[in-house]
Parts: C-alpha cells; sequence; structure tokens
C-alpha cells in the first residue's frame, strides 16, 4: 500500500454557501470520500475516509482503557461529516465546523498539508501557529 502525504499550503476563498474547492493536487489524494472533523487549534481536518476511520477506531479504545475521555469523543463524532466532493472538487464547510473555526462565508481559508491529513485555517490563526512552529524548529531563543 502506497502511503499518501499531504504538504504545501493552498490559498482558496470560501463561497456564499459554505463550499471551498480543495487543491487538484489534494483532490487527487482523497479518493473518492473523505471526512471534515473538527482539528486541533481551531482548523477544520479533512481527512481521508481509511485515516479516519483508523483514528476512530483508536479513539474508541482510548476510551475503553481510560486514556480520553467520552465527551472528546462524542465532540469529534458528533460534528464529523462524510463529504464526497462535487464535480469541481468542493466540499461543504457546515456551519458547526466554520464557527469551530471561527472561519466566516466568502472568506479566505488557507488550505494546509499535515502529512495524513489537510488542515483547513482562517488565515491569521494558521500564521500565528505557523511562526510559533517556526520559532520550535529554529530552536526558540538559543
Amino acid at each position: 500500500m502506497r502511503r499518501v502525504l499531504f504538504v504545501g499550503t493552498h490559498e482558496r476563498q470560501l463561497d456564499d454557501k459554505g463550499r471551498l474547492a480543495l487543491p487538484a493536487a489534494f483532490r487527487a489524494l482523497l479518493g473518492e470520500h473523505c471526512y471534515l472533523a473538527k482539528g486541533p487549534d481551531k482548523c477544520i481536518e479533512v481527512i481521508p475516509a481509511e485515516t479516519f476511520e483508523r483514528d476512530a477506531m483508536e479513539a474508541m479504545d482510548a476510551v475503553r482503557r481510560g486514556d480520553a475521555t467520552r465527551n472528546t469523543r462524542r465532540s469529534l463524532a458528533g460534528t464529523a461529516s462524510l463529504v464526497t466532493m462535487d464535480k469541481q472538487g468542493r466540499v461543504k464547510l457546515d456551519d458547526a465546523l466554520r464557527t469551530y473555526a471561527e472561519i466566516p462565508l466568502e472568506h479566505q481559508v488557507l488550505v494546509t498539508g499535515n502529512f495524513d491529513r489537510l488542515e483547513i485555517w482562517e488565515p491569521e490563526r494558521r500564521r500565528r501557529i505557523e511562526t510559533a512552529g517556526d520559532d520550535e524548529l529554529a530552536g526558540g531563543d538559543e
């Protein structure tokens, strides 16, 4: 099985119906279906179906072991959605996910690769996260 890696950043515009055209390079790697879910740091994750389903099983096992709470599992499961891209390669970001990520309609977003998934960001939040990551890569305040 070939591993898929999502890398790079693309600027995109959310339309007035909450639809987002994913970059063509990413669409080919996602396959026919993918999941949209709340991600860390208030981004929206776009996760290949196989990856999401594996992560869901791991989350259920973590709750059974007592390593995670049911509330986190409920929040993720209750707001995630299985989506199919339309002919233009668009997915609809529902109101709950957009509210979580603080992305208004008709707003610019950044679609970034995060190796095994994509992340959709409000641009200013993503810049802050990237700056913090750059500082960590550079070794902090040495």
